[in-house]
């Protein structure tokens, strides 16, 4: 559990230093560079990443039952997730609707994601994990929605077909990653 809380340190204090620390970190951009900041930023987040990986691995060889899921929670779960996912890809969809409507729908995605999973899962390294990247994007929302107010930041909304694009997108990579990649990837096939 050790290495899995260490990842999820590195990773998740890397990706909350705009949200605590907004002055220091531009700090550090005029003073390494955008560059070496970037760099920096990627370095950490993926060694925080790996850790995650094998902290888990690690986690699941051993699992603590913290409480037991119904069969509806998995099916919830994975409705959920298609939302997260809809969510995520409309993040990289110019002028959608969906990203003018919630602003952030990258870190809402998470939430979804995050939210998701502890709804299906109850063991420890789950809640851990789970309950970790919700708390972080619930903070991570939050300051995101604050700093678009002071900058008085608004979306462009482009043709319907943007959104289209988006849900279509987010459908089939869901539908990839729930009937195919899933399993291969995190050994645990969602939906049947």
């Amino acid at each position: 559990m050790a290495v899995l809380i260490a990842g999820l340190i590195l990773f998740l204090g890397v990706h909350s230093v705009r949200i605590f620390a907004d002055d220091w970190r531009s700090a550090q951009i005029g003073r390494m560079g955008p560059k070496a900041w970037k760099g920096a930023y990627t370095v950490a987040s993926l060694i925080g990443f790996a850790l995650i990986i094998w902290g888990y691995g690690l986690a699941r060889q051993t699992p603590i039952v913290l409480y037991t899921t119904p069969t509806w929670a998995r099916h919830s779960a994975a409705l959920l997730t298609l939302a997260s996912f809809i969510l995520i890809t409309a993040a990289y969809v110019p002028e959608t609707r969906i990203k003018a409507r919630v602003g952030h729908p990258m870190v809402a995605g998470v939430k979804v994601w995050a939210f998701a999973h502890l709804l299906a899962n109850g063991n420890l390294a789950d809640v851990i994990l789970f309950g970790s990247f919700l708390l972080w994007a619930i903070f991570n929302y939050s300051a995101a929605l604050r700093r678009d107010r002071a900058a008085n930041v608004g979306y462009v909304i482009g043709p319907m077909s943007r959104d289209v694009t988006a849900v279509a997108i987010g459908t089939v990579a869901w539908v990839v990653f729930t009937f195919w990649l899933h399993r291969w990837l995190i050994g645990v096939q969602p939906l049947p």
